[in-house]
């Protein structure tokens, strides 16, 4: 090929710019890389328990070291401002886990049986337990219930310095068990069972025959079933959004433990978390319920992440139970590659020395 005089400088020209765009395009990319590294954040769930404040920042410093720098912790209020206190010098953030809906023994929601969500068969929450004796499911479609638990959030997101109130059990009690579990309760879950099918409040049913006509009990086949699902996921949902206004106001963020993803959330447990207006998101990606693998993790971040965009944080919550120490770190890798921003790990009680060793080696040594 010949060139000439204003070919070769056209020619010049070309290589000089594709180099331009290349090297930018690399810079680019290890920027992006760089600042993935940098804001990873690994966190754990746990309870409250008696330490000397001496045993707490040995504690705190303990999985500090590892890497570990939020901790979703159920305490009362005082216990979680003695905490925040105690631990400022460490720079760690300290987030209220707070059961939302499920609110087993609470002594003053008690005293109102009609707070309490009722499944298809009339039974009511109060009374009928589902599966374990610890649920026990207020209604989203209770003035009451809800205005109790607004006041407890409230009072929460009041505490001074802490990281977020984090929600848990924000949700109808579960319409379907996942798959491993089913045998332990001697189910076989391959259709809707009306016992576990709950949002037949009395002022849904209200509601929702006013809105389309028809009572939801009487529901058939196909007919208005997607409206009837809708309508239950978007009581829980206004609920999370007007929390999620509360504890703003009080200038506290707001996060939530929800199920895998947003799809099988609508299904299992009508959670639609896709559509609230939360700061953090904690999926709990544990596998083995599912019979899954470890690569499911990964398959679960990436379509949460991907049908969010961006709308909040997104911290892949991983059971460490179920990770020798090698999977550990491939469920860690797997979801940050996935899109997750964050991993938490359930729980604190189950991170032996050999899961902190490739914490820590993660946390100095990105392999991202």
């Amino acid at each position: 090929m010949k060139f000439n005089g204003i070919n070769k400088i056209l020619f010049i020209f070309l290589i000089i710019n594709f180099e331009f765009l290349f090297s930018e395009e690399l810079i680019n990319k290890l920027k992006k890389e760089e600042n993935m590294k940098n804001n990873i954040t690994f966190g754990t769930w746990m309870r409250y328990s008696k330490k000397s404040e001496k045993d707490w920042l040995i504690f705190f410093n303990k999985y500090k070291e590892a890497g570990i720098t939020d901790y979703f912790i159920q305490a009362n209020p005082n216990q979680l401002r003695k905490l925040i206190n105690l631990t400022k010098p460490l720079k760690i953030n300290i987030h209220a886990w707070v059961w939302t809906l499920n609110r087993p023994n609470d002594k003053e929601a008690m005293k109102n049986k009609d707070w309490y969500s009722v499944n298809k068969l009339g039974q009511n929450s109060y009374d009928f337990r589902p599966y374990v004796d610890y649920y026990q499911w207020l209604s989203p479609f209770s003035e009451g219930a809800r205005n109790h638990i607004k006041q407890f959030i409230d009072e929460l997101s009041k505490i001074e310095d802490l990281a977020s109130v984090h929600l848990d059990y924000v949700r109808y009690s579960d319409i379907l068990l996942p798959i491993k579990l089913q045998p332990k309760y001697g189910l076989d879950q391959s259709y809707e069972m009306p016992e576990y099918d709950f949002g037949y409040h009395p002022i849904a049913r209200e509601r929702f025959k006013k809105q389309y006509g028809l009572d939801p009990k009487e529901i058939k086949n196909d007919d208005l079933k997607d409206e009837w699902l809708k309508f239950r996921l978007d009581a829980v949902t206004s609920l999370v959004n007007e929390l999620t206004e509360i504890s703003h106001k009080n200038g506290t963020k707001i996060s939530a433990a929800v199920f895998p993803y947003p799809e099988m959330a609508r299904r299992m447990v009508r959670q639609d978390w896709a559509s609230w207006n939360v700061d953090l998101v904690c999926p709990m990606n544990y596998h083995h319920f599912y019979n899954e693998d470890i690569d499911w993790i990964n398959f679960s971040v990436n379509n949460g992440v991907n049908e969010t965009r961006g709308k909040f944080d997104y911290y892949s919550g991983i059971f460490v139970g179920a990770l020798n120490p090698q999977k550990f770190r491939k469920a860690i890798i797997g979801s940050i590659k996935a899109g997750a921003n964050g991993v938490v790990f359930f729980s604190i009680n189950n991170l032996s020395s050999e899961h902190l060793d490739i914490l820590y080696d993660i946390t100095k040594n990105p392999q991202y």
